[in-house]
């Protein structure tokens, strides 16, 4: 169970990447220029992003919360952890840069909702949808880096 999940949240980060580059892309457009407000293909591409971010957000908390054999002895130990950038990476940055993006992604949307003019919605989507897709980058243990994993994970 605990490779499966792993398998799929390792996978879905790609769809994640695909949602925020694309939400972010369409906030700064307008949906074609600059000049142009955001519109239904904007809006879609935040709900897009917002439901795999959630998806991913539900995943990752069933791994750190009750699937993952590696976190509990980390989160025992925590001034052991905070000494070790790999283990520090995954009990402390790893969630917080991702549940900080789940939060900015759902606040920008709900401050885009609220906004007066098309602009100041425009506006609004594209500081935190690119903030948000910031802190996913930031937050994605890329090989190389402490706690770095592979970019393709198979199960098996």
């Amino acid at each position: 169970m605990y490779t499966t999940v792993l398998t799929v949240h390792s996978w879905l980060r790609w769809i994640v990447l695909v949602a925020a580059f694309g939400a972010t892309l369409y906030a700064y457009m307008g949906d074609s220029s600059p000049a142009r407000p955001a519109s239904g293909r904007t809006d879609r591409w935040g709900l897009f992003l917002t439901t795999v971010l959630d998806l991913q957000m539900l995943l990752g908390l069933i791994l750190y919360l009750a699937l993952s054999p590696n976190i509990r002895p980390l989160l025992e130990n925590m001034s052991a952890a905070m000494k070790d950038p790999a283990a520090r990476f995954w009990a402390v940055e790893h969630v917080t840069a991702m549940f900080g993006a789940v939060v900015i992604v759902h606040v920008g949307r709900v401050l885009a909702r609220k906004a007066a003019t098309p602009a100041a919605k425009r506006r609004r989507l594209l500081i935190c949808f690119g903030l948000a897709t910031v802190l996913i980058l930031s937050g994605i243990p890329w090989p190389g880096r402490p706690g770095g994993r592979e970019l393709f994970r198979f199960h098996g």
